[in-house]
């Protein structure tokens, strides 16, 4: 019997500190697994070496200051699975963008660079951005964490440098409770224990008799959907019966300039179904927790209203049950208000509103986080005015230590209070990823200000 896992395909990010060989190592797995059509090896060619890096630093800047500054999606596939990877910056001023790639990985690829630590030393330090990654990752619930401990290749001892290497990253994933997959050494400009193992001179390079990073990969698991928890359904689009359109919600819409849902969808191909919802609206979007089946009885957040599911419906129309992570459209048994922006919940088993949540802010927004400020939250798709009560503290990177603060500056992290203008449907983050996250919008600038996980 095969294994599902190997027929979705694997979301992971490469992150890490600067110059570690992030972009390098994508570029690597994309030429040794025939990703990468001739002509364009051919552009990144630079005096007859290729340029690994340049098949992922796209923009402009990028490749002037030989940085990685947004995250870049590749595709490839091997025979056993297809991946999408992003390639994470690993400057701390675009940790914002790191952050905004985790959130929805499967697995993160954290990168060590082996020469710019003492690898010598059985005590050595490791870098605070392979610290602030690692903590970030773990943070977002990313399920798989890899460490794989680059540029080996250009060390005296490979073997006493992956060992010191391996001592420490052990030590501070237990000091930090992140719960290590797998570590591997690789050299990414060379390609050993990339995509093969026998692609170097010592059968056991390093000691390590492991398997490659692609294996490893090829065999991580995808997020699971969210079933164990109660049924819960962010509305994205009202369809009204008269006809054949999208409407979004009088009350819900998003601060003017924030981004919206884009029109179109389900409804667009309706009319040529068999299907008649009893001249009722039907509520699509995405199931968020849980399941729904025709019979089970919901109530909109909110309102607090109640009502029978009449039918579940997919993209194309057809009658079929649906759970987390797949689209629906629901159509109820009786007329009651509801908008883009609401929920339909279980009726049983679902979180009560919140007005006071306690949060770990990744503080993103180039204006520090200070109590008193008002903005704007997202949540599903339902838009709430937000006040920041008061900065409880700020995590130190380096020591994993709470200190006092008053403030959040770019790129910090740190538990913060919040006061809502309106109560959210939220579960702590550890029990829910949808649930449990907010995005944080300044209401001037409409510019993405922070990611919340509620406690």
């Amino acid at each position: 019997m095969h294994n599902d896992k190997h027929f979705s395909a694997l979301k992971f990010i490469t992150c890490g500190s600067v110059d570690d060989g992030k972009s390098t190592l994508i570029g690597r797995l994309l030429v040794d697994t025939k990703a990468v059509l001739q002509d364009h090896l051919a552009g990144v060619q630079r005096s007859g070496e290729t340029d690994l890096a340049l098949l992922t630093d796209g923009l402009s800047a990028e490749r002037e200051q030989g940085i990685t500054i947004d995250v870049a999606y590749r595709y490839f596939n091997t025979e056993a699975r297809k991946f999408i990877i992003g390639d994470a910056p690993g400057h701390e001023q675009y940790t914002r963008n790191m952050v905004t790639a985790a959130s929805s990985a499967d697995a993160a690829v954290v990168l060590v660079d082996a020469i710019k630590l003492d690898w010598a030393n059985p005590n050595l330090q490791l870098l605070p951005q392979t610290r602030r990654h690692s903590l970030l990752v773990n943070l977002l619930r990313v399920p798989s964490v890899v460490f794989a401990i680059n540029k080996l290749d250009a060390v005296a001892d490979p073997a006493v440098a992956y060992k010191n290497i391996a001592g420490a990253l052990n030590q501070f994933a237990q000091e930090a409770s992140i719960s290590i997959t797998a570590m591997v050494p690789v050299s990414a400009l060379k390609g050993w224990n990339v995509v093969t193992t026998d692609n170097n001179d010592q059968t056991d390079w390093c000691g390590y008799t492991g398997p490659s990073l692609l294996s490893i990969l090829e065999e991580l698991p995808v997020t699971p959907a969210e079933t164990d928890v109660a049924f819960s359904f962010p509305v994205q689009w009202v369809e009204k019966p008269s006809a054949p359109t999208l409407v979004a919600s009088r009350t819900a819409l998003p601060p003017e300039g924030a981004a919206a849902a884009p029109w179109g969808g389900p409804a667009a191909q309706h009319h040529d179904s068999g299907v008649t919802t009893q001249g009722r609206r039907v509520f699509w979007g995405r199931v968020a927790t849980g399941s729904i089946a025709p019979g089970q009885t919901v109530q909109v957040f909110p309102s607090g209203q109640t009502a029978v599911v009449s039918q579940v419906l997919s993209a194309t129309r057809q009658p079929q049950n649906k759970a987390a992570g797949h689209s629906a459209g629901i159509v109820l048994d009786r007329e009651v208000d509801v908008s883009r922006g609401d929920w339909l919940l279980a009726e049983h088993g679902s979180p009560e509103g919140q007005r006071q949540l306690s949060t770990t802010i990744a503080w993103m927004d180039d204006e520090p986080l200070v109590a008193g400020r008002l903005y704007w939250a997202l949540h599903g798709h339902r838009w709430v005015k937000v006040k920041v009560q008061s900065v409880v503290h700020r995590l130190n990177v380096n020591t994993l230590a709470e200190e006092e603060a008053t403030e959040l500056l770019p790129n910090a992290i740190g538990h913060v209070s919040l006061a809502l203008q309106e109560p959210l449907a939220t579960l702590p983050f550890a029990q829910s990823r949808i649930l449990g996250a907010l995005v944080l919008v300044d209401t001037a600038s409409h510019k993405t200000s922070g990611a919340v996980l509620v406690n």
